[in-house]
């Protein structure tokens, strides 16, 4: 079962910070899972909610405002004071720090409210101005964007959800992929198992116990999303 790092070592640093990726490069984990959206001017920044309010001193929505004026605020004090500096990172300096690994960038795709329009074909084009498309993973709650991927491009994609589907495989199949990403609580049910005995590849978030991961793995789950990856990691391998 393979271990991705949930907004870098998020348990033990401030989530999705330059700081907790870099942790997490150091791990012989699979990969890790980047939160991005865009600046109101464009930028492509690694942050998970369309609010800055509980990550940083700032106030406001990430698409109000510029890169200049979000990388002006605080996002690591909100964690710790030894994390106060931090600043919210792009998902160029997040790859930058990848660029020498091995690790596999599953690239959520936010879209909670407000779509970012054009946001799927700029995370493509810096991975392959990068050279590390072959490493991608793209996934997004947003549907419309996964089934984007799937029709125009060959890379992997799966669609992320918590709700409970009677049939999820069959309707991931329509999106264009076999790829599930799902919630602890939905990974337990029947739509998932099924799922998985279809063919599906299923991916839980968000896996801190080593109890459910266990009973994941005993399920033929292929991989978890966890903020303590060193903790899975020498708990499970």
């Amino acid at each position: 079962m393979k271990i991705y790092a949930h907004r870098g070592c998020s348990g033990t640093y401030p989530e999705n910070t330059l700081a907790a990726f870099q942790a997490a490069a150091k791990l012989p984990i699979d990969g890790v899972e980047v939160d991005v959206q865009l600046t109101k001017d464009g930028k492509m920044v690694v942050i998970h909610d369309e609010k800055i309010n509980r990550t940083t001193d700032g106030k406001g929505y990430v698409k109000d405002k510029t890169l200049d004026e979000l990388q002006s605020y605080d996002c690591g004090s909100w964690f710790s004071d030894e994390w106060s500096g931090e600043r919210i990172p792009t998902l160029d300096e997040v790859m930058d720090v990848f660029q020498d690994t091995a690790h596999r960038l599953n690239i959520e795709i936010k879209s909670d409210i407000f779509p970012y329009d054009g946001l799927v074909d700029k995370v493509i084009n810096l991975a392959t101005k990068k050279g590390m498309l072959d490493r991608l993973l793209i996934s997004s709650f947003n549907h419309e964007d996964v089934q984007k991927v799937c029709l125009d491009t060959d890379l992997d994609s799966a669609i992320i959800t918590s709700q409970i589907y009677v049939d999820i495989y069959d309707y991931a199949r329509v999106i264009g992929t076999n790829r599930l990403h799902v919630s602890l609580p939905s990974a337990f049910r029947k739509m998932t198992t099924n799922a998985l005995q279809k063919g599906a590849i299923v991916y839980v978030w968000t896996v801190n116990s080593l109890e459910y991961a266990q009973e994941l793995q005993k399920i033929g789950v292929h991989g978890i999303f966890t903020d303590y990856p060193e903790r899975m990691l020498n708990e499970l391998k």
